[in-house]
């Protein structure tokens, strides 16, 4: 199975230990205030692992996504399934707040979108997303995802939204 996606203007790869200062300062920064924090950075470094180790334990996990020709992280998205999660979500994160409304993560979503269901084979995909987390909630919905109010929720975050993709249509 391939670990590395590309786009017109993305790779998506497995994320690698360099790639820890990006994810560090998002996690320390106001800007991930949906997502939990600010943390500390022990705690940053603990959610990092657990994408390092969600790759080595699934095979699979969310990707670093990098602009062509530059490799530094710039987001994570994809595939996510912790133990505890009732469903396969497929989950992102911008590290970089300059890159936000430039279609970045709507191209690598929709990337990982459909990798999830053809190459994964899964036959759902939902995005849990924070209530507060507009910008989540306008790339589900750009994504064709619709708000399923009968879903579960994670034990841990019961006040979540969650956002089921549809499959993709095959190309013709």
């Amino acid at each position: 199975m391939s670990t590395t996606l590309q786009t017109q203007r993305l790779i998506l790869r497995r994320p690698k230990p360099a790639d820890w200062p990006a994810f560090r300062d998002f996690f320390a920064s106001d800007r991930s205030t949906s997502l939990g924090g600010p943390v500390t950075v022990g705690k940053s470094w603990r959610h990092f692992a657990s994408e390092l180790g969600h790759w080595e334990i699934h095979g699979y996990g969310m990707w670093t996504v990098t602009l062509r020709g530059d490799d530094k992280a710039v987001g994570l998205i994809g595939p996510w399934v912790p133990a505890d999660w009732p469903e396969t979500e497929i989950g992102w994160i911008i590290l970089s707040g300059d890159l936000e409304g430039t279609g970045v993560a709507t191209e690598a979503a929709a990337a990982a979108v459909r990798h999830a269901y053809e190459a994964l084979g899964w036959d759902t995909a939902v995005s849990y997303i924070a209530p507060e987390n507009t910008r989540s909630i306008r790339l589900a919905e750009k994504l064709g995802a619709v708000l399923d109010q009968t879903a579960p929720k994670p034990e841990a975050y019961p006040d979540t939204l969650v956002y089921r993709h549809p499959a993709p249509v095959a190309a013709t």
